[in-house]
């Protein structure tokens, strides 16, 4: 079959093609013969009941200078002219981005969208591992200064995040004899009227923190991102570097719990955050790692989300 696939993300001429997991996707739809359209979160539009977008025909090429090739920009009407919408735009989750999710909510009975938006919005990164607190580190979500208080009292060693934050930004240790958490607090809490989420330190963050690539609830590698000699973010935006790793036992459970959820929410491609066998995140918006997985153990994620996807599209008759 041959899919007319609308990916809508950040400029596709600012990727880092050694990394980027979008740009991984669209050259593995390419050189399946798939077409190709790409457009930002902001060409999209509502008007007389139908969803459109200003989108470019696009090929991409692993030239750094010059990663996507375009033709002239159309005007899609994303439910009736795609077979495969991508919502692959970076975070912040915010009201831009949970309006993004309704509009293409209007088209994903006429399409596929891939993450299901209804899904993706239903599902924060640090709001969904909630459903499953025994399987996580010590976590409390809260903007009340004595509950945190009460919190540092127990587990002494924290860490402080915004509860909406991507990329490791705005991740700060509390160390016990750490006299800066009042002024942390000031600042996150002048910024917005959202909670923060503190967690108990997992000191073994010094032995990496694990990305799981799931597609469609079923885990298919892993990678570990090791951060910098003292610090506590892996990121690796931030210089953690990854190498290769495997599922442990403990892996495999947390998979085994949560992989039903996300099968069910539509959640087709995520990737999950694993410290010492408990689970601190569940990315759905735009996972990454899907290069790094390939470079260090071989596994192209990549081809197995396509098969998926071409899988469920032909039950439906395409």
């Amino acid at each position: 079959m041959t899919l007319r696939i609308a990916i809508q993300m950040d400029p596709l001429e600012r990727v880092n093609i050694d990394g980027d997991t979008s740009f991984a996707l669209a050259e593995t739809a390419q050189a399946r013969g798939h077409e190709l359209f790409v457009y930002s979160v902001n060409d999209l539009a509502w008007t007389g009941g139908r969803v459109t977008a200003q989108a470019r025909p696009a090929r991409v090429q692993r030239v750094r200078e010059t990663p996507g090739l375009f033709g002239e920009t159309v005007t899609l009407d994303l439910a009736r002219d795609t077979d495969v919408i991508l919502m692959r735009q970076d975070p912040p989750f915010d009201m831009g981005y949970i309006t993004a999710c309704h509009l293409l909510e209007e088209v994903s009975g006429e399409t596929l969208v891939l993450n299901d938006p209804a899904g993706v919005r239903s599902s924060p990164e640090k709001i969904f591992p909630l459903m499953f607190p025994d399987i996580m580190p010590p976590t409390l979500v809260t903007r009340n200064r004595a509950a945190i208080d009460a919190f540092r009292d127990t587990h002494h060693d924290i860490i402080v995040k915004p509860l909406y934050g991507h990329g490791g930004a705005g991740v700060f240790r509390i160390a016990p004899d750490d006299s800066n958490l009042d002024s942390l607090l000031e600042l996150f809490f002048s910024k917005n009227s959202e909670p923060v989420m503190v967690q108990a330190f997992l000191p073994a963050v010094a032995d990496g923190d694990k990305r799981i690539v799931l597609i469609d609830g079923e885990p298919v590698g892993a990678i570990n991102r090791k951060p910098k000699a003292g610090q506590v973010r892996s990121n690796l935006v931030v210089g953690g570097t990854a190498e290769a790793t495997e599922l442990s036992a403990a892996d495999r459970m947390i998979c085994e719990r949560i992989g039903p959820e996300l099968k069910r929410r539509g959640l087709m491609l995520t990737g999950i955050d694993v410290i010492g066998g408990r689970l601190t995140e569940v990315n759905v918006t735009s996972p990454t790692g899907l290069q790094a997985l390939k470079r260090l153990s071989g596994i192209d994620a990549t081809a197995k989300f396509w098969d998926v996807v071409e899988r469920k599209l032909a039950a439906r008759g395409l």
